[in-house]
């Protein structure tokens, strides 16, 4: 099978979804890779590594999205990349379609194979392929919630893990999932007082064990949400519904009731956000403020630390990815339903149910 491997171009993104490792692996089982010159700079990986491991360079991204059979990326077609869907070609990559309607209607018109990381499961109905950037999300959320909680930041003013004689910050952590026990982790290592907010039954004991009563965890509620959003310096929103929109828990009528440069943090903003005034920024101008509450919504916040989050994310999918390779596609999903779930977009139509139903609420036909 024909690669290709292109440098990202969402702003701030230096991920790469190949490194010259996997490169060696794919050349040595007889694959061709084309990588664009300077994919892997951003992660630490040289030009030269790749040429080593059996690559192709190419100077042109367009040159590489005309031939492959499978583009593997880290982040969603954008820009330009749109006008290079073509039909048949696979695109193998984070998507979070349901935040994306304009890269939807792009991929059906285009006859493309969207294959999205973030809805490919494993036996277990897991996340293999979301769950290393869920981590390191989760990880990072604690620390930005530390810097924005500075007054020079923005924020309250207020050091996460307090002083003697004063407390420290509160953080209330939306959803138990991968990314609200990382985020719970780093935050109540810094020395704050952490409460999750969780729906599931099951996961609550699980929460309830994990952290052994060092982190209060409370069932997910409109009262409770509303009470915690009250005395909290900063939220950290972690909730996922595969493949679909996260639910909108945090209103707009909810911050007049938040503390004044209190901090939400939404990590779930791939998937359009779980507070009704959040919209995506970047890590250039990461934040804005509404109701006196800071919002930080950058949408590719493991692209701030790309040597960790390549090396994490390829990891998990270069399994998949030489699977893939060796067998095709549908071939693949024959084998592996898990696999298939991960396919969004096939035959001009929108296959994932979740996505499906978000592409119709945003006035599309599911077809």
């Amino acid at each position: 099978m024909l690669i290709g491997v292109v440098r990202e171009t969402k702003p701030a993104e230096k991920r790469v979804a190949l490194t010259p490792a996997g490169t060696e692996e794919l050349t040595g089982a007889g694959h061709r890779v084309l990588v664009e010159r300077g994919a892997g700079e951003g992660s630490g990986f040289a030009d030269e590594a790749y040429l080593k491991a059996g690559a192709t360079l190419v100077g042109q991204p367009a040159d590489i999205w005309g031939q492959v059979d499978l583009l593997v990326k880290v982040k969603e077609p954008v820009g330009p990349e749109l006008g290079w869907l073509r039909d048949g070609l696979i695109v193998f990559t984070y998507l979070h379609l349901a935040a994306a309607p304009e890269l939807t209607e792009a991929l059906v018109r285009s006859g493309a194979i969207g294959v999205g990381y973030e809805t490919v499961e494993d036996a277990r109905g897991h996340l293999p392929l979301l769950a290393p950037m869920s981590e390191i999300a989760g990880r990072l959320a604690g620390q930005v919630m530390a810097h924005y909680l500075t007054s020079v930041a923005g924020g309250r003013g207020i050091l996460v893990g307090g002083a003697p004689g004063v407390a420290p910050a509160r953080a209330l952590v939306l959803g138990g999932g991968v990314v609200g026990v990382q985020a719970a982790r780093v935050a109540r290592g810094l020395g704050a007082e952490v409460t999750i907010l969780e729906r599931s039954d099951e996961r609550l004991r699980y929460l309830d064990d994990r952290f052994e009563g060092s982190v209060r965890v409370l069932m997910s509620d409109a009262h409770s949400l509303v009470e915690q959003l009250a005395v909290s310096d900063a939220v950290i929103g972690a909730v996922l519904v595969p493949g679909a929109a996260a639910p909108k828990l945090v209103t707009r009528a909810m911050l007049a009731g938040m503390l004044p440069r209190s901090v939400i943090v939404d990590v779930a903003i791939d998937q359009g956000g779980c507070a009704e005034t959040s919209r995506p920024t970047t890590h250039e101008s990461p934040t804005y403020v509404v109701d006196e509450v800071v919002h930080y919504c950058v949408a590719n916040m493991p692209g701030a630390v790309p040597v960790t989050s390549t090396r994490a994310l390829t990891n998990a999918t270069l399994p998949y990815l030489h699977r893939l390779a060796d067998l095709g596609l549908w071939r693949l999903c024959e084998q592996d339903p898990g696999f298939a779930r991960g396919v969004n977009v096939a035959d001009h139509k929108v296959v994932h149910p979740a996505v499906a139903a978000a592409y119709a609420q945003a006035g599309h036909d599911r077809a």
